[in-house]
């Protein structure tokens, strides 16, 4: 991994400005060997003179002399904040070191209710480690401060040389670097003494004077703690993407292969060119590949750009069903295809003529409908996620709810799909149950071993996250593709008068199957109940920061929910979706590597999907499917159409991507409504985008659920198996279809 990245996903993030500024140093050496290369050249033309090896040396102390401040600059901003974190770290430590000789003096309820008072963010409470472990964040952090820096002080140094041939770093290093406070013998010594007297403090109050066994709690809580800290939920997703495959970590896929390992090949053969491997992808792709060169050259619909737009739509579909490819490729596979197969036809004339459009046309046109305002608002609602994640707020406001939760394991099970469901409003399902599962460790490590609780929990945030995808119109893609097919968008008070009632209802009575199923409650020996240990929440005050935060996201969500009365001012969603990224990016709050860690997958697979739905509509398939689909649901009456259009969602969202069934079904939804009496398209719509977040019977089933399969336990065992999923994961699924047919119909009906 380069150094750069290194340091991003190593660094505590409340300290990233502290460290090197490692990009734009290198940036400043290659500007530096451009000017150097310039002076090379009128230096070439003086080589027979002897005064050359002194122009040369002048040349290199002049590079030098430039370099150096900027090195001065980085190292005494590292001086000024470590020897901050010195001084509060060293405040800390007596301040506990008191607290300590009241416990050995006047009995331990003194140091305990002490440690109540000003516990921070706890997330185990079994025992006393977590209390020093969070006292000192300093502590924990300062040696990888210190390493990290000194590492890229190294590295830039060795680069600038090799650049720029000069032979600074020794000197550098050893002369500057290492004689700066942090760097210094003296200093880490110190860090080592203080390190040491937490744990012989801690061995003190908690193992007995045991003092290896002190260490050892207190390094896993360590681990635990900056765990808990530095991560945010972003970054953990890019961490499980880059030791997995796509949407989970490192651990054992359904099936018993480790995620991320590379396929077994149906077919491994030696030839001469080389070494050749057929996997399950690849015939997946051979076979879509073939199928969609067959419908290109049978005429399957009328027209030809119909026809050859049907074979574009079922190319995909194979390609998204199956995952041949990364979901994103095969969309943006999509703009490519329809251009140079020549899909696309212009709008009707007066006289209701359209004509095919050339390659230049159709490329402008596929392009304008790709970048919509719904895609702005995805944007925006990333935005918003990584604020709240970055700035800690999702945690403090999600641990003060789990707080009021009490010890009880049905009340804590319904309190964290509560917290799943309404997180997923606002961080995404994709991002929420990340937060969630990370915040449960501390409760599962505690449980008694085949405690049916863990099982429970899990399943239990992952299908609370999926129907949170419902709730709001930027907690999932399907939502903002559902967004783009309405002719007049709903508000956001109107979805939420639908969506929170259906999702309430939801929550609960998959509560109450998952209490009958797994009765959470339970010890494993069958005598008594288990006891959950309580999350304490944090009870630092708000910073000045996130307050800031808190204003511009309460603003765009008003701004959201009265869009329509503001639309001459604003026009659309999408604008006022650029507040919160001007907002944020702007004062600080977020940066460059925030906006790199955005879902952009999700984007362009949000982008090729509302291609797609365009596509089909202009190459006129959707004029042939409308026929096809009026001869199917006849003389249907309305709610017959939502009670089947719900179903056949149920089945498609279960097997493949919610995103991708609403990609395939929200452009059908529409069809059928427009030739309905009445035109209740927004409606058809409104309830395939909430039904395309019910599908969760199966491991695949959403992103929530192939997180939650995922999960270990300490001994590297599953909490969950398939039989979990289709025990609990089918009849909830169909539990919350069953709420989206009749409580969001009706409401519908009312509101849309």
């Amino acid at each position: 991994m380069k150094f750069s990245s290194s340091l991003k996903f190593n660094a505590v993030a409340e300290w990233w400005d502290e460290y090197i500024a490692y990009d734009t140093l290198k940036k400043y050496v290659y500007q530096l060997e451009k000017q150097q290369a310039g002076l090379h050249e009128a230096i070439h033309d003086l080589e027979a003179n002897e005064g050359t090896s002194l122009i040369q040396d002048r040349d290199i102390a002049s590079k030098d002399a430039l370099f150096i401040p900027l090195l001065d600059r980085e190292l005494k901003k590292m001086c000024s904040f470590y020897e901050l974190q010195e001084t509060n770290l060293l405040r800390e430590v007596n301040d506990l070191e008191k607290l300590v000789q009241q416990q050995e003096e006047y009995g331990p309820d003194i140091g305990h209710q002490y440690l109540d008072h000003v516990d921070e963010e706890d997330d185990d409470d079994d025992d006393d480690d977590d209390d020093f472990a969070q006292r000192s964040p300093a502590a924990s952090w300062s040696r990888s401060y210190v390493e990290l820096n000194y590492s890229g002080f190294r590295k830039i140094l060795k680069k600038y040389d090799k650049v720029l041939e000069s032979n600074l770093k020794d000197h550098y290093l050893h002369d500057v670097v290492e004689q700066a406070s942090p760097f210094t013998m003296s200093y880490k010594d110190k860090l080592n003494h203080t390190c040491d007297h937490l744990v012989e403090m801690y061995a003190r109050c908690v193992t007995h004077g045991d003092f290896p066994t002190a260490k050892r709690q207190l390094k896993l809580n360590q681990r635990e703690h900056i765990a808990w800290e530095r991560d945010t939920v972003w970054r953990q997703m890019i961490g499980q993407a880059r030791r997995g495959d796509g949407n989970s970590g490192n651990a054992r896929a359904q099936g018993g292969t480790l995620v991320g390992e590379p396929e077994k090949g149906l077919l491994d053969l030696d030839t001469p060119a080389g070494h050749f491997k057929l996997t399950t992808k690849h015939l997946f792709v051979l076979v879509s590949v073939i199928v969609f060169a067959v419908l290109l050259n049978v005429k399957t619909v009328d027209g030809e750009e119909a026809n050859r737009c049907f074979a574009i739509l079922v190319f995909a579909t194979l390609l998204w069903a199956t995952e041949a490819i990364p979901l994103f490729v095969t969309s943006m596979l999509i703009p490519l295809l329809l251009v140079c197969l020549r899909v696309i036809r212009s709008s009707a004339n007066q006289d209701g003529e359209t004509e095919r459009l050339g390659a230049v046309g159709a490329t402008k046109w596929v392009f304008s409908v790709m970048f919509s305002p719904t895609i702005m608002l995805l944007i925006g609602g990333f935005t918003i996620a990584s604020a709240l994640s970055k700035t800690n707020i999702d945690r403090v406001l999600i641990t003060r709810v789990l707080n009021i939760a009490g010890t009880k394991p049905s009340i804590v099970l319904l309190a964290f799909m509560g917290v799943s469901c309404f997180a997923s409003m606002w961080i995404s399902n994709v991002a929420a149950p990340t937060l969630c599962f990370t915040l449960i460790k501390p409760i599962l490590r505690n449980l008694p071993p085949k405690s049916s609780f863990g099982p429970c929990l899990i399943l239990g945030i992952a299908l609370a996250a999926n129907i949170g995808g419902q709730s709001s119109p930027i907690s999932s893609p399907q939502n903002l593709i559902a967004y783009d097919y309405m002719d007049s968008p709903l508000d956001w008070a109107k979805w939420f008068a639908v969506a929170l009632p259906v999702s309430a209802l939801s929550i609960f009575l998959i509560w109450l199957l998952l209490l009958v199923s797994y009765k959470p409650a339970r010890s494993p020996d069958g005598e008594g109940d288990i006891e959950i240990k309580p999350i304490r929440p944090s009870r630092d005050p708000f910073t000045l920061q996130q307050y800031w935060v808190c204003f511009i996201c309460l603003v765009t969500i008003v701004l959201w929910c009265v869009e329509h009365e503001i639309a001459d001012f604003v026009g659309d969603m999408g604008i006022i979706a650029i507040i919160p990224i001007v907002a944020f990016f702007s004062t600080g709050v977020l940066h460059k590597e925030d906006f790199d860690q955005f879902l952009w997958t999700v984007v362009f697979l949000a982008m090729g999907g509302i291609a797609l739905g365009k596509g089909v509509t202009s190459s006129g398939l959707i004029e042939v499917m409308d026929e096809a689909i009026r001869t199917i649901i006849g003389d249907m009456s309305l709610y017959a159409v939502v009670v089947v259009l719900c179903c056949i969602v149920l089945v498609v969202s279960t097997f493949i991507s919610h995103t991708i069934a609403s990609v395939l079904l929200v452009p059908i939804a529409k069809t059928v409504g427009s030739r309905m009496p009445g035109q209740p398209e927004n409606l058809l719509i409104f309830i395939t985008a909430l039904a395309c977040s019910t599908g969760m019977g199966m491991p695949v089933s959403g992103f929530p659920n192939q997180t939650a399969a995922t999960q270990e336990d300490d001994m590297g065992q599953l909490y969950l198996s398939n039989v979990d999923f289709l025990k609990n994961g089918i009849p909830a699924s169909i539990i919350a279809t069953m709420v989206v047919a009749t409580l969001g119909y009706l409401l519908m009906t009312v509101i849309v």
